[in-house]
């Protein structure tokens, strides 16, 4: 079970994890090594995986967002054959940045990806067709502009 303070000091990173442990140490009430310490626990019991940015993609060069789902055909789903095909796959495309198993709407796949463009990620669709045909049945995407307003950005800080 996750103690209260180390809850506080995950919020507090999440907010900014670019503050010191001095200035955290001041917001939370404690001394600089409790920080430093808790924090170091954190990473190592892999509460935090990673000290991350969430950039402007659009500033980045990416035009569309997509998320993917997917239905597998039921005798390939989970096969060790599969998993290992598609996790070598998925690390070797930086533009996914998140995927997992999921439920629901009739599938049982999910992809996040970016794209430069909708030719780019036509052409990731195809991909998908061609070396995953045959593990799958169907995928369907739902595209999101980053021309278009935002009604709330992507962000932690309110976890």
């Amino acid at each position: 079970m996750l103690k209260t303070f180390h809850k506080r000091l995950l919020c507090e990173l999440l907010k900014n994890s670019r503050r010191s442990d001095r200035e955290l140490a001041k917001v939370l009430g404690v001394s600089q090594p409790t920080v430093t310490r808790a924090r170091a626990k954190l990473v190592n019991e892999g509460l935090i995986r990673e000290f991350t940015v969430i950039p402007n993609f659009k500033k980045m060069g990416y035009e569309l967002m997509a998320i993917t789902f997917g239905k597998y055909r039921a005798k390939f789903m989970r096969t060790p054959e599969l998993l290992e095909k598609v996790g070598k796959w998925l690390n070797e495309h930086p533009n996914i940045i998140f995927a997992s198993k999921s439920e629901g709407m009739g599938k049982d796949a999910l992809i996040i990806t970016l794209h430069r463009n909708y030719t780019e990620y036509a052409q990731f669709l195809q991909e998908i067709r061609v070396k995953y045909g045959a593990f799958t049945q169907d995928h369907e995407s739902i595209i999101i502009t980053m021309d278009e307003p935002t009604a709330k950005p992507l962000s932690l800080k309110g976890l």
